[in-house]
């Protein structure tokens, strides 16, 4: 499929720590079957992160939406908790913790970052979101 096609998949997933590996790999077949395998790594980074906080940090279920427009790949996670994330803090506050560092490797990682309140047909939540540009990756 050419590059400068676009397209868009949603995934969700149940509030489970296994959710995580099955959203990264799924990613992984994802890229490679629409030829972008150079983004492969940092993306699998970035949302291994947001899809970890979405389950780790929430109760219920979650979703992993990847999106291809423009020579831009968009990863973002719904999760139903329509508080906002903790901002990232700084890699030396973080030092060896293993917590915290998750929206700190996304603001390092991507070309933007972000996210958005959610609400429709009663639901509220959350979209939490990347962007990776791929000239920036190749």
């Amino acid at each position: 499929m050419p590059e400068n096609e676009s397209w868009e998949y949603s995934i969700y997933i149940p509030n489970d720590l296994r959710a995580v590996t099955v959203s990264r790999r799924t990613l992984r077949l994802i890229l490679t079957l629409h030829g972008l395998i150079r983004l492969v790594d940092v993306a699998e980074l970035l949302a291994t992160e947001l899809v970890s906080n979405a389950v780790r940090h929430t109760k219920g279920p979650a979703a992993l939406r990847v999106r291809w427009s423009d020579g831009v790949l968009r990863i973002g996670a719904w999760d139903a908790d329509p508080e906002p994330p903790e901002p990232p803090r700084p890699f030396d506050e973080v030092g060896e913790v293993e917590d915290g560092r998750g929206l700190a490797l996304v603001r390092a990682c991507a070309d933007v970052w972000g996210w958005q309140p959610l609400a429709r047909d009663g639901h509220r939540g959350k979209f939490v979101w990347c962007e990776l540009a791929a000239m920036a990756a190749a």
